[in-house]
Formats: structure tokens, sequence, C-alpha cells
């Protein structure tokens, strides 16, 4: 099949002017290269075989073997050829390569086609009518843009206002009037905090008649610490917040929280945004660790495999989804799309992706100790606590395994059994033995694969040491590892790392059954064995109730030397009567140990107070080389690549052998930067998105061609410049949006002014939108009475707790206070959302969800009439009406006011009576909650 060119050049020479006397490579030549067909023709995306980047491709031509151009010979050129044959290009694609333009081609080859050996041009130059280039709108730096007039000057009360009515004026139209104070004062609670005011806050704030009554309010809201909670929700939307690892097995993350307290506390204390990025992306260093819960914020699959091309596709998974949500973020582009393939329509190349990866590539996810500013001198008690603890520990397993019988490997019916095994503790002692192996076989459980926390090998003698640690030299093996089933927690490094509990654990893949095996550093001389199921004493199930315990010197000569078969039977139901490692000692001995023991207990209370939080902020490692991966293919590597960003943006280049946190570091200051002509903007445009219901460009994240243009483009490069003249303060630009004439208009609707503009984008009313899932729950909590303040730590879960491995998320039916606080602190796992409240288009943090949708269904008006949560907060909304008011009146106004912030008309005074008297109080307080104008915002 021979390739057509033809209609390649009749996209070069569509912008080309009249053939000249003289025709230059650079000015005339490469332009029409790089506008019009390098985008599909380059080294990364050849289509038809063809490269037009490179002279050396040129001139080797694609797939019909011959070159595209032979220097010196326009007739011999395969590429005028197809031009004068007028078969190209395809309908569609372009117009007919005319006379003139075929002859400046002609004239170019003939004159000896000049192209520079090292010259490489770019698909990303220009922007054309199919694709962004590197000349895009967005890419250019903002400047200042001179502040229109408007007719309706007196109108302006920011120059926001100014942009805005120069664009109504423009297309004939007129502003709303301003809305009164109470719609306002909820208006601006309900935006700023996702709380409605209190009718005491609304008759004040009316009832203000200085000058400077709006900027007073604004400020009051802006200094309230929900601020904070309200504007973090918007921003984990943004950043794909989850409570759980996502995909099949969904298990929770208990350790993400520090990040979301982060994100609330940073727009609390108006946080600048360039330390804002900084913070998300190198925050370990800078004293914030907190705040790298950001870089695995996304979804982590932990279900591992022995196959490698699998095991290098989730890595690469991790690494796309922060590359992925880092560019849509923080610059509004899809750079995600650029993992296989230069960018179709913006202006990233895959070989940009693949340098926003190597800046990545150190980062793991997983828990960090969260340092605070008393980290080390807690670190350095901990230590010392944790030498007294060991000490104590030593004393009680020695007072235990001292007074212990050895095991009986045959017992005679005359014999009194062992005490049975238990889930926290258990010691097996036997005459000492020399040995270099020992392995431990499981029989049989109490339920499913078998678990141990700790296998621990004691020395004989009067300091009886553990031999089985790995710092002691020992190594451990298994029959098999349920970690390779996708369980993190039990790894068989866990089985002697000297650390207790299920967090830290193995488990055998096999049901019931299962070995693992301690190799010694040397041979040591032996005489007992301590293990548990858990002994922190969370969990029972998994336990070994039959057993058997050898040793060997070789790992070929096995000698049993304990079991359970002399051991009463396990019953789940009984309690021991004495803490396990007194059981069926001497009384005396068994005092001594519950003395020990409780001191133990005490230390630990100590050392829980002590200890840093672990929170899921991520790992750190120093990165392997990074490639370009051929198609995304992770075992096709290519060419090597340094850490940076992406060029078009603006330079940020780094050596290849760059640190690993100097990589992240770099990175968010040249995002930060004001060199970069996107921050700014998005950030902005953000913040008016939750404001007027839609940005200046409709698509948040995506500044680029596939996303909207801007409606008021100067007003977007205003805020820009003023954000970063202002310090790069939010507050600021909510501030200046809030006392905006423009955000004072009334919401009410003209059928004259919405024939011109249906969508209001023009911004000719204050456009009415419903409230967010969040905002509707916190605000029944508060009409109702219960809302729980509390800031931080902790969320609370809106599911019935359970054990399983794999979570079960089965919702709730009954609520108490522990679910009355804030929606932002409720767990959020991924594609699971709250029974009530997840009709309402909540994100399910699968993905990032920088723009809610809003829908209207059955479901949502059903789970508001008759949700369990909902009939709660009716009752308690109407017991505490009739403890605020006596007068049926009286409660009736006091509802509208807590619901509706105004007071009841005649005509709705007179249905609430009504409805009161045949359906009762909480019937009306339920009526309330599901009314539209409960429900929006106006």
């Amino acid at each position: 099949m021979r390739l057509h060119f033809g209609w390649l050049i009749a996209c070069w020479l569509l912008a080309a002017p009249a053939a000249a006397a003289d025709v230059d490579f650079e000015r005339h030549i490469a332009p029409l290269l790089e506008r019009h067909c390098v985008a599909c023709h380059n080294a990364g995306e050849t289509s038809g075989g063809l490269d037009l980047t490179r002279q050396a491709a040129v001139l080797a031509g694609g797939e019909s073997g011959s070159p595209a151009v032979v220097p010196g010979e326009p007739a011999n050129s395969y590429l005028v050829e197809r031009l004068r044959a007028g078969e190209m290009p395809p309908e569609g694609k372009g117009r007919p390569v005319a006379a003139e333009d075929l002859a400046r081609i002609e004239k170019w080859i003939a004159s000896g086609a000049s192209w520079p050996a090292e010259r490489v041009l770019s698909p990303f130059q220009w922007t054309t009518d199919a694709r962004a280039g590197r000349d895009w709108w967005a890419l250019a730096r903002p400047q200042p843009p001179p502040i229109p007039t408007a007719r309706h000057a007196a109108r302006v009360r920011t120059p926001i206002d100014a942009f805005v009515l120069a664009k109504l004026e423009g297309q004939g139209l007129d502003p709303a009037d301003e809305t009164d104070r109470a719609t306002f004062i909820r208006r601006a609670a309900l935006d700023l905090l996702g709380l409605p005011p209190a009718p005491e806050e609304i008759a004040a704030f009316v009832a203000d008649t200085s000058p400077d009554a709006y900027e007073k309010l604004i400020d009051r809201l802006l200094a309230s610490p929900h601020y904070g909670e309200r504007w973090a929700r918007h921003w984990l939307d943004v950043v794909r917040y989850g409570e759980s690892n996502g995909y099949e097995t969904n298990t929770p993350r208990p350790g993400a929280w520090p990040y979301r307290d982060w994100v609330i506390a940073a727009f609390n204390d108006d946080l600048a945004y360039p330390r804002f990025i900084l913070g998300q992306l190198a925050g370990d260093q800078f004293g914030v660790d907190a705040a790298t819960g950001y870089l695995v914020g996304g979804a982590h699959d932990t279900v591992k495999s022995p196959d490698v091309e699998l095991t290098l596709q989730q890595r690469v998974n991790d690494l796309d989804d922060m590359i992925s949500t880092t560019a849509t973020a923080f610059l509004g582009l899809s750079a995600g799309c650029a993992k296989c393939h230069d960018h179709k329509f913006d202006p990233i190349s895959q070989r940009d992706y693949y340098s926003l990866q190597a800046v990545f590539a150190g980062v793991e996810h997983g828990e960090r100790e969260l340092r605070t500013s008393d980290y080390e001198e807690r670190r350095k008690r901990e230590a010392h606590l944790r030498k007294e603890l060991d000490e104590l520990e030593r004393r009680a397993q020695e007072l235990a395994a001292r007074h212990q019988p050895l095991a009986r490997l045959e017992v005679s019916a005359a014999d009194k059994p062992r005490p049975p095994v238990h889930p926290r503790l258990n010691i097996d002692r036997f005459a000492p033995v020399s040995a270099r192996f020992l392995r431990f076989t499981v029989l049989a459980t109490n339920s499913i694969e078998p678990c141990l926390d700790e296998l621990e090998i004691f020395t004989a003698g009067d300091n009886p040491l553990n031999v089985a640690l790995a710092t002691a030299g020992a190594k451990a093996s298994a029959s098999s590892v349920y970690a390779a089933g996708g369980v993190e927690i039990h790894q068989l490094q866990h089985l002697n790392d000297g650390r207790y509990g299920n967090g830290r654990s193995w488990i055998s893949a096999e049901a019931g059954r299962g070995w693992v095996q301690i190799e010694l550093a040397q041979p040591a001389a032996i005489d007992r064995v301590v293990w548990a199921r858990d002994r922190e004493g969370h969990f029972v199930d998994r336990l070994p109730t039959r057993y058997r315990i050898e040793i060997g010197q070789t790992g070929d000569d096995w000698q049993v030397v304990a079991g359970g078969e002399d051991r009463a039977l396990y019953d789940a139901q009984a309690k021991l009567p004495l803490p396990p490692r007194a059981a069926g000692l001497p009384p005396d001995i068994a005092d001594q140990i519950k003395c020990v023991e409780l001191a133990i207990d005490k230390l630990n209370e100590v050392l829980s107070r002590l200890m840093p939080t672990k929170a899921y902020v991520g790992a750190f490692n120093e990165p392997e080389a990074t490639h370009v991966l051929y198609r995304g293919e992770p075992l096709e590597k290519r060419d090597p690549v340094a850490p940076g960003g992406i060029e078009a943006v603006g330079p940020l280049a780094l050596p290849a052998d760059a640190p690993e946190a100097p990589r992240r570091v770099a990175l968010a200051r040249w995002i930060g930067s004001e060199a970069n002509p996107l921050a700014a903007r998005v950030m902005v445009n953000r913040i008016w998105h939750y404001h007027f219901g839609r940005g200046l460009v409709v698509t948040p994240s995506d500044f680029g061609w596939g996303g909207g243009r801007p409606t008021h483009p100067e007003l977007l490069d205003y805020l820009a410049t003023r954000f970063m003249a202002e310090g790069w303060r939010p507050k600021a630009i909510h501030r200046l949006i809030m006392l905006s004439g423009t955000y004072r208009q009334s919401s009410r609707y003209r059928v004259e002014a919405a024939a011109k503009d249906a969508q209001c984008r023009l911004l000719w009313r204050f456009p009415p939108r419903r409230l967010e899932a969040e905002a509707i729950r916190d605000s029944v909590l508060a009409a109702s009475g219960v809302l729980d303040l509390r800031m931080g730590g902790v969320g609370y879960d809106v599911f019935e707790p359970n054990t399983n491995y794999v979570k079960v998320y089965t919702p709730k039916q009954t609520f108490g206070p522990a679910e009355w606080r804030r929606m932002v602190y409720q767990e959020k796992p991924r594609s699971r959302a709250d029974a009530t409240f997840g009709e309402f288009d909540c994100p399910d943090a699968s993905q990032a969800m920088p723009r809610r949708n809003v829908s209207t269904t059955a479901l949502q008006a059903l789970n508001l009439l008759n949700g369990p949560f909902m009939i709660q907060q009716a009752d308690l909304f109407a017991a505490r009406l009739a403890r605020e008011a006596v007068n049926p009146d009286d409660q009736i106004r006091r509802a509208f006011w807590l619901t509706l912030s105004r007071e009841p008309d005649a005509e709705e005074l007179t249905a609430a009576r009504k409805l009161i008297g045949e359906q009762g109080l909480m019937v009306f307080c339920r009526a309330l909650f599901n009314a539209n104008e409960f429900l929006y915002l106006n």
C-alpha cells in the first residue's frame, strides 16, 4: 500500500502566503509543518510511517519506501507527486492545494530543500482549528487588563462588576436588582460556611445600617473556622480524596484523615497558594507531613500478583494517578492523555508525561509517622519507655515460661491437659535442645486461614534471648503467604519483626493449615516458643487450635518438641479466669505475673499517648531511572528521561540523577511560580465556580482544547493577576467576589433576559443552584439543633462495623450523636455513598470531580421524605420547636427562620397550621426539609 502525501501538504499550505522569490525554511516551510502536519506525523505518532519533524526522517520517507523529498528534484519527490495528483486531502480534511502553494513547495525542493540537521520541529507550536499549540490562550502569561467603563456605573461596587456589566451591555442585557438582606446573608453563609445563618444573625445583619455592613459580614464569615470545612470539601473533590483503597477489595484507609484536616487548616489560615501547592507535593520537606496525603490520595490496588507485568502495570497506574491529578488540579491540563503518545489536542508531549513521572518515581503508597514540633523529644521518651516495657515483658515471659510445665506430646487420660490456646499469648516450653531451624505447622484453626502476629524463639538459661528476630539475623519462610492474595498488612516479614498485632502479621493462603519456618543465624540452645494470633486483643479468628513445633539442624532432620495435643479444647465462648500468661500456674506465680502485667498496661497507656500518629501520607524512596514507555506498556522501555515539567507551560529542567525530594520541591515551585500562566488562572476560576455554580471557564480542570473557552477572558486575567499581586491569598478573592454587585444580584428569573442568555453565562442575575449533599445534611442537623461542630480527627462511619478483611459496606439504619458531625468528617470510602445523601450527586472518590453533576431523581425525594436519618431529624426538629416556642404560630415562624431564613407569609402560615393540626409537628418539619427553598441557594 502506497502512502498518499497530497493531503499532508495541503495542510501545510492552508496558511501559506503566495510564493515569494525566496523560500526560507524557518520563515515559510517549518511553520507550515508545525502548524498543520507534525501533530500526526512525529517520532511518537507516525501516521503512514512518516515522521515530518526531522530532516533524516523526511528524506527516508514513509511506508511507500520512497523519500518524501529528493533535494534538487521536485519532479522525483513523492511529496510533489501526491500533490500534483490532487488525491489529497480527503473530503473534510482540508482545502485543495493552490497552484502558488505547490510552486512554493517545488521551489524549496528545487533549491536543495534546506533543513538544518539539528532542527526538530514541534507539533505544538501554533494553535489550529483542530488542536491547541503553544500560543494557546491559557499558556500566555496573564496580564492585568484595562478595566472597562460600564453604562451602569452606579452598579460597579468592585472591578468585577465593570467586566460583567460590559458584557451584559454588549448583549443588550440589564443586571438584576439587588437582593434583600435576609436572602443575601443566607446565600453568603451557605456559600462560605455550608451552614445556614442563625435567625439572630439574620436579624442583626438586616438591622445593621452602617455603611460597611456587608464588609463586616463577609469578613466575619471568612474568619469562621467552618469556612475551612466548607472549602476543603471542594478541594477534596478536585483531588479525588477517599478513605479506602478502591478496586475489588476496597479496604479502608484509617490513616487518610490527617490530610483532610490539613486542607481544612490551610483554608482557614488563608495559606498562600504556592505554599498550598508546595505542602501537598513536598510537605515532608517543610514540616507538614500530613499534606503529602494528596500524593497518595487516589485508588491503590492492593491485590498483588507474581506476574511481573501486572505488578509493573499497578505501579504505572499509581504514578499515572499522581501525574493526572497534579496536572488537572493545579494546571488545568489533561496530561494523562500523553501517557501512550503525544497529546492529541494539547501541547503536551509523551516525553513531558514521563518527565513528570520521573518527579513522582520515588513516591509509594503507604503510611508514615507525622512529625510534630516535639517529635524528637517524644521519640526519645518513647525509646526509654520501650526499654522499660521490654524488661517488664521479659520478666513476665520468664516467670510464665520458667514455671510452666514442659509440653507433653503423649497425653494419657489421667494427665491434666494444659489450658487451651489463647488468641493473645501462648507459650510452649520444652527441654533445652540445640537447633538451627524451627518449624511451626498449623493443622487446624478456629476459622479459615491461620494467622500469627509474631513467632518468638527463646534461648535456654537465666537470660533468655529471642533469637527468631530478623534483626538477630534469623530468616523466615512459609508454606504460603496470604498477602499474595491482596492484603498488605499480612506479610511474611511481619512474622519475626518484633512488632505485635494483626496489623503486622502473617497469614497462610491455605484454609485451616500452613507452616512457617525460622532459620536462626547460628545454632542455639532453645527451650521455648512464644506465639499469638493478635497480642493487641482485637481479633480472635484464624487462631491455630492444633499445631506441631519441630526443630532441626539442617532443615531436613525434623524432631517434634511441642504441640497442641496436650491442650484442652478451644472454646470461643469460654473466658479464661486468669491472664493467659498466668493460666495454669501456681497462685503465687500467677499473682506475680499479674502485677507485672498491670505495670505493662500502664506503660502501654503512656506509650499510646506518646506515639506519633501514623497517617496514609506516602513513603519516599530514591527512584530508579525513568524511561519513555512505548504506548504506555511497562515492559516496553525506550529513551531515558530526566525529571521535569510540561515544556509548553515553561522550562523545568532537573538532572537525571536529582535526589527524590528535590524533584518534588522543584515541581511545586515551578507550578506556583508567577511565570506559570496556568496556576493562578485555574485557582481563581475554581473559586468563581463555587460561588456562581459555573466557572468563567466552565471546565475547571481543563483549560486545554477540549475544555471550555472563558466567557469573560479579561475578567479571568484580572482576577489571576490580582490574586498574585495580593500574595496568592484565596480569602482576598472571596471578598472581592462577594462584595461585588454581581454577587449581590437577585436570582429572579426574567423571560426577556433568558431569551438572550438561557444559561445565565453573562450573569444577568445570581444563578440559583441546588446545595451540595454536605450542605443539605449539615443544614438539617443545624435546624434540628443537634449538629456537633467538633472539628478534626478521626471521622465517623455511616456503615455498619464488621471485621471482614474485604469490608462489607452495609448502611446504618440508626444514628446517634457520633453521626451528627459535619459531613466533611464522614469517612469517605470509594464507590460507596451515604445511603441518604449519596443520591445528591456526591462524588464517589474513584476519580477527581472538579464539577459535580446536578441531577433530579425520584430517589432524592424519597430519601429526604422517608429515609431513617431524615425521620429521626424531623423528630428532633419538632422537639426543638416545642422547647423553644409554645404557641403553634410561633413554632411555625421559628421553623421558617431556622430552615428558610425568612418569615412565612399569610398563606404559608395558614397551610402550616392545617398540616400540624392534621398530621402533627413532625410531619410539618419533614415538609420543610423537603422544600425546594431549603435545598436551593438563591
